[in-house]
């Protein structure tokens, strides 16, 4: 089982001047935060090549967003709005899973 309370590190593409990639790095206490980070905050061009790591294991851009629709995942979910940069609080039930 995940352990969301874990503390992580996160590795994010950032695309720099003349395309090249570059990782920026955050490392948070809550594996969850960095999880909610990477879903909620990052460029979806920095999410596709970030790297979460907890307690020495390794989770991709896909893992990272099953780790976020999985219904163990302990914060509240943010959405979009009309597809702008504004999120809202949505609650999750076990229908929506």
């Amino acid at each position: 089982m995940f352990d969301y309370g874990a503390s992580a590190d996160l590795y994010s593409a950032r695309v720099g001047l003349k395309n090249r990639r570059k990782m920026a790095y955050r490392r948070f206490s809550q594996a969850a935060d960095a999880i909610r980070f990477a879903i909620e905050v990052l460029p979806s061009a920095s999410l596709l090549g970030s790297l979460l790591e907890v307690e020495e294991q390794r989770f991709g851009a896909n893992d990272i967003r099953r780790l976020y629709d999985d219904c163990d995942y302990p914060l509240q979910r943010c959405v979009a709005v009309d597809g702008s940069d504004v999120l809202l609080p949505v609650e999750v039930t076990a229908s929506d899973e």
